[in-house]
């Protein structure tokens, strides 16, 4: 079995990023900036936003936290979004999810510039990748094609299987893979909780990605011989972490397939990186 290493895709990716920003640093006369709004202190959002602190550091990208109490007000978050859209030396906004209750998370992204929107969950940006237009893509599933792509496992003519739909994961990877190119070109099935048959829908598939948030869910008995086997999955257990797919017992049936951790969640952030030289150049060009 392959074993997907999204941890040294993603070192690598990013190593090729800071001598492309090294370049443009020269043409542009500044580095590129990434604002990141971190509010509460929610623990995973914490360690999120560090990772991305260092990612984005060891690149050359310039990463700013605007951290904002849980009892900020709606008001005060919004006048933050829209000055950080109006500040030049901003290229890519991001809004660290779940927000703190009370406060309006899809108003927040809908008030992001679409051209600052480097996690791709503005409408505008959703609504080009439904219509196969160019714009920011979530990171998660343009993290997990550009992981097919370094190992040459294209998804073309074959049938894939993505359990999971929400707007995060689930459904821009669905469209993501029912575009034209190599790496697309998948005949598509979303599966979820109110599926009939979901395993045998799963053991139907060359390529599965789970997305499901539920501790190894797939198990080996839903994973036909030789299927490609992308988990997205981060469970805490009294094991650790764990992926929504039961990795050692699919070891013998996955052709190849992500660890967790160590798999798509070092691509979501090298993803990010993606995003923001992307918006850095057209703010610039």
């Amino acid at each position: 079995m392959i074993l997907l290493n999204g941890k040294e895709t993603a070192l690598t990716v990013r190593e090729e990023l800071r001598v492309e920003i090294e370049g443009l640093k020269e043409k542009f006369g500044r580095s590129p900036g990434l604002a990141v709004i971190l509010v509460g202190e929610d623990p995973a959002s914490q360690v999120y936003v560090r990772n991305k602190e260092i990612a984005c550091e060891k690149a050359g990208i310039i990463s700013t936290a605007y951290r904002m109490d849980a009892d900020v007000s709606q008001k005060e978050l919004e006048e933050l979004i829209i000055r950080l859209n109006n500040d030049d030396a901003v290229d890519g906004i991001l809004l660290q999810l779940p927000l703190p209750k009370g406060l309006d998370s899809q108003r927040c992204l809908e008030l992001i510039d679409p051209g600052k929107d480097v996690d791709g969950f503005h409408p505008v940006n959703v609504g080009k990748l439904m219509l196969g237009l160019p714009g920011f893509r979530s990171c998660t599933p343009a993290g997990i094609i550009t992981l097919l792509e370094r190992y040459n496992l294209p998804t073309s003519g074959k049938k894939a299987v993505v359990v999971g739909r929400s707007n995060i994961v689930g459904k821009p990877l669905a469209m993501m893979l029912m575009q034209y190119g190599d790496f697309a070109n998948a005949t598509v099935t979303v599966c979820h909780s109110r599926t009939p048959n979901l395993a045998e829908e799963v053991k139907s598939a060359d390529f599965v990605f789970a997305a499901i948030g539920m501790p190894r869910f797939v198990t080996k008995d839903m994973v036909k011989e030789g299927a490609v086997v992308v988990d997205v999955g981060i469970n805490r257990t009294d094991d650790g972490l764990v992926g929504d797919c039961d990795f050692e017992n699919l070891e013998g049936v996955a052709s190849a397939m992500t660890p967790v951790p160590g798999g798509v969640g070092p691509m979501t952030i090298a993803q990010l990186l993606v995003n923001t030289v992307e918006a850095y150049r057209n703010h610039n060009e």
